[in-house]
């Protein structure tokens, strides 16, 4: 238990030296010795400088060595535009440094899922230039929906992901413990690590993707995940004359919106940034496309706000960020007209790479120290 304590605060604060680590766990100077021979014996943590502590020899710092362990994490997309799945993979190592990263596309309608990951692993390890021995833990970020009770995916869109027994399949194939989490679930986790919630109480992360729809809830760190991980299928939410909300904000509805107010792009992504930029300069045909907007996303949003009362709301994915503050402006006018009990605050999504893969990474990397830290407090 000593050595889980030191190597606990090496982990969490970075570089210590010996009597930093004798203040931070309470332990004495012979006992907290003791430990750090032991975990650098064991290559959890080594010296990896020297800094002055007045008279006599300087004192070493200890840091956590991050080959000891690799955590991979696995986001599966579905991007029918692109014909075919696409993968995106990296390897994290016990320091939360990212080693390898790669992206493919895989037609997982012709081809064994299970082989196709462990396929992947492969060819990622091979790109961090590791072998697959050091792998502690598979993290992986899907659209859809887990079910911890039943080891179950739901909602999915990807062939072959649904079928009972596959992530049990998977953790036999690869031969290390597999996490599988909504890939919202998972940006959610990315933005408390380092985006607009890292410094929230709680917050919802309200995705606007090309694709679909998706909400996480973060309860003081926490996510709430459901009694079968459906919390957050928002886009099947009827809403206003029997259509779901999926159909009222996807990006399908947003491309038909700006068609109806002369807007045009490729994508709905990029008809939303061109649309605020012009709403930002007051043009009125953009703004009542995001003043229309606003008021659907409003409309689906106002009950998990009656409901949960989240101090905040983050608005991400694709479509989200590119409507950028003008549409985050919007949304919280809309809101507050729709719910005048409640004062909430809306903030733009600030992770702009793959979120569900960085909040995979982080996962993984979480689950690796925390086996750690299991293996190091058993008798």
């Amino acid at each position: 238990m000593n050595d889980a304590a030191a190597l606990s605060h090496v982990l969490e604060r970075g570089p210590l030296t010996r009597g930093e680590l004798r203040d931070l766990t309470g332990l004495s100077k012979p006992t907290i010795s003791e430990a750090l021979r032991r975990l650098t014996e064991a290559r959890l943590v080594s010296v990896v400088g020297y800094v002055s502590a007045g008279p006599g020899p300087n004192a070493e710092v200890y840091a956590v060595n991050p080959d000891a362990a690799y955590a991979v994490a696995l986001s599966i997309r579905d991007q029918r535009d692109r014909g075919t799945p696409s993968v995106t993979a990296a390897v994290t190592d016990l320091a939360g440094a990212v080693r390898g990263r790669l992206e493919s596309s895989i037609d997982f309608a012709s081809t064994d899922t299970v082989a196709a990951v462990a396929d992947t692993v492969d060819e990622v390890c091979k790109e961090a230039g590791i072998s697959r021995d050091p792998v502690a833990h598979v993290q992986i970020a899907v659209a859809g929906s887990y079910d911890q009770r039943s080891d179950v995916l739901h909602h999915m869109e990807v062939p072959g992901w649904e079928r009972p027994g596959l992530v049990e399949d998977l953790r036999r194939q690869l031969g290390v413990t597999v996490g599988v989490d909504n890939d919202v679930n998972l940006a959610a986790v990315a933005e408390r690590a380092g985006g607009a919630g890292r410094d929230a109480e709680s917050f919802a992360l309200l995705w606007l993707g090309e694709g679909g729809l998706g909400l996480a809830i973060d309860l003081g760190g926490a996510l709430l995940r459901g009694a079968r991980g459906g919390a957050g299928e928002i886009g099947y939410m009827p809403v206003s004359g029997g259509a779901t909300f999926t159909q009222l904000v996807n990006g399908a509805a947003v491309l038909d919106l700006a068609a109806a107010h002369g807007l045009a792009a490729p994508t709905a992504a990029a008809t939303m940034a061109a649309a605020a930029a012009r709403a930002a300069q007051e043009d009125p045909a953009a703004l009542e496309f995001v003043t229309t907007l606003a008021g659907r996303i409003a409309l689906g949003l106002s009950a998990v706000v009656a409901v949960l009362d989240p101090p905040l709301v983050v608005i991400g994915g694709e479509v989200g960020q590119a409507g950028g503050e003008v549409l985050g402006d919007a949304v919280a006018a809309a809101l507050a007209a729709a719910t005048p009990l409640l004062d909430t605050a809306i903030a733009t999504s600030r992770v702009h790479d793959d979120a569900a893969l960085l909040g995979a990474q982080e996962a993984g990397r979480m689950a690796v120290r925390d086996a750690l830290l299991a293996e190091l407090s058993r008798p």
